[in-house]
């Protein structure tokens, strides 16, 4: 157990005074502000929807879903009171490649917080009625996916770019895996991700460091030894060209997309830069303009980093009228091939840039965003310092830099497309 250490990097304006919290093998960051009497705590482990087994595609999601239907003595209308009467706010989810926890309590409410956090997690019921109710919603959602050409090109999309990976299946899963999960089936799926090791946490707001460590072993205790199990290793993208889905809809839906860069990539924040210049869905982007502003052709236009298993996917949408697809995918190759070939200009680099440092603290304004923020950064396996520092790395950003990551990362040609529609002529 060590005592608290600040982060460097707070000479370059910007930054989160996190302190680095150990105690019995947890290590959690921590923003303290004590300006307002609210905690928020989130927390992390590797797995969700990857670590399914083929046939049971969303028994991480019904898993994480339950956590809070139901704990120790505590039936879900029990334990949905004990939260309301406390004001605290506790939830669960699982994604593609991890499952996590969270709560926001007032101080006043931390101990009880704690207390049914921990229940949640260490005594779920998962009561007879409780799982039919989730299932009922669950099975719902995924049909509701499948319902618009915008969910079925997603699914496509993912289903030809990762073809028998986890990668390409709905993490939340389909109607039919979902029918048929067993309750046993959702209770090896929390047995094996909910681990005492494996632990990413994260805690910001009116708590100290001491009253944090003192708080860690009692919130995860009771939690079986070991980690989750490994991940299963992410495949480069498929690129699969263009295909169609025949959909009886007079407006198409289309999702393109590409390999990125890992996580880990070192241009990886100017690949970000140049993608926000390129497709990011403001009116000033390249695609907005090419495609909405001068032709008409689509309300909207973005496309920008998806990350997976640490690395990323560069993914975009747009919907259009049949007989304007092939214009439109036209237009965005012409525009992913002019980036590719000169990169941005100095004023679009400039606004870029202006833009993303100065819109930064509006993301932190609250204790559950910077809770968020911190565990984020840490999934990625970012330094303390990596806000503070963010204005200056962007700052000193080039045009030249921009267009080599350009030429490195975008592939004109090789862009995969799913088009859910009937387009005319493709």
């Amino acid at each position: 157990m060590s005592g608290t250490t600040p982060a460097p990097g707070e000479e370059h304006g910007f930054s989160l005074p996190i302190q680095v919290v150990e105690a019995e093998g947890i290590t959690a960051w921590l923003v303290e502000d004590q300006s307002v009497p609210v905690v928020s705590f989130a927390w992390s482990w590797s797995g969700g929807a990857a670590l399914d087994p083929t046939g049971q595609e969303g028994a991480a999601a019904m898993a994480a879903n339950l956590l809070t239907e139901g704990a120790g003595s505590l039936r879900a209308n029990d334990f949905a009171d004990a939260l309301r009467d406390q004001a605290i706010t506790l939830n669960f989810s699982a994604d593609r490649d991890s499952l996590e926890g969270g709560f926001r309590a007032l101080t006043t409410a931390l101990p009880e917080a704690v207390r049914l956090a921990r229940l949640a997690m260490t005594e779920p019921r998962l009561d007879e009625d409780a799982v039919e109710r989730v299932r009922a919603r669950s099975v719902a959602a995924a049909r509701r996916a499948l319902e618009t050409p915008r969910g079925q090109a997603g699914q496509a999309f993912w289903a030809a770019a990762f073809p028998g990976h986890s990668a390409g299946r709905p993490s939340g899963g389909t109607p039919d895996s979902l029918t048929g999960l067993p309750v046993e089936a959702i209770r090896a799926a929390l047995g094996r991700q909910l681990r005492h090791e494996g632990l990413l946490v994260a805690v910001s707001g009116a708590i100290s460091a001491a009253d944090l460590r003192a708080l860690l072993p009692t919130l995860f205790a009771g939690l079986p030894a070991g980690a989750p199990p490994a991940l299963p290793p992410l495949p480069p993208f498929r690129a699969f060209g263009q295909q169609v889905l025949a959909v009886a809809t007079p407006q198409s839906s289309v999702v393109f997309g590409q390999e990125g860069l890992s996580a880990a990539d070192p241009d990886w924040e100017a690949a970000q830069v140049m993608l926000r210049i390129l497709a990011g869905g403001s009116f000033t982007s390249r695609l907005m303009q090419s495609v909405r502003e001068e032709r008409g052709l689509a309300y909207g236009i973005a496309a920008g980093i998806d990350l997976l298993f640490g690395h990323g996917i560069v993914i975009g949408s747009v919907a259009t009228e049949n007989a304007r697809v092939a214009e439109t995918l036209s237009v965005t190759r012409a525009e992913w091939a002019r980036m590719a070939a000169g990169g941005p200009t100095e004023a679009e680099l400039a606004d870029a840039v202006a833009f993303l440092t100065g819109s930064m603290p509006l993301q932190l304004s609250d204790s559950r965003r910077v809770a968020d923020t911190l565990l984020s950064l840490r999934q990625n396996n970012r330094p303390r310092n990596w806000l503070a520092e963010r204005p200056a790395r962007l700052r000193a950003l080039t045009r030249e830099r921009l267009a080599a990551v350009a030429a490195r990362v975008l592939a004109p040609d090789a862009l995969s497309v799913i088009i859910a529609g009937q387009p005319a002529g493709l």
